[in-house]
């Protein structure tokens, strides 16, 4: 006695794989806008660090300045910073945010922030 089983298709259908193409797709395309974004962050971070050893205000937003043109940061400059002492520290503060058009009125706001340590 033979028996038979049946076993439906799996998988994706064309549609299915199209809409899993275009999500997947989407998320590439946001992502490489956002990326160099962070890196600027990273060196935004980085500058601040080496700012914090300035000894006035001035000092401080001209070692930025300088670390910023080497790093090409551009969103940030030494006359946006929050210079403040804690304790004999000194201390470097920053927030900004960066705009990433999507599509149509759709932005995507990114909101960064740090500061020396």
């Amino acid at each position: 006695m033979a028996t038979s089983f049946k076993s439906g298709q799996r998988g994706l259908s064309f549609i299915g794989l199209v809409f899993v193409a275009v999500v997947v797709g989407a998320t590439g395309v946001v992502l490489a806008q956002v990326f160099p974004t962070y890196i600027e962050y990273l060196a935004v971070v980085k500058a601040a660090k080496k700012a914090s050893e300035g000894g006035t205000v001035a000092q401080v937003r001209m070692i930025f300045d300088k670390a910023a043109s080497i790093d090409n940061i551009s969103t940030i400059s030494g006359q946006d910073l929050d210079v403040s002492k804690e304790g004999d520290k000194v201390v470097v503060s920053f927030a900004y945010q960066r705009e990433i058009h999507l599509a149509g009125p759709a932005y995507l706001t990114l909101k960064y922030q740090g500061k020396s340590q």
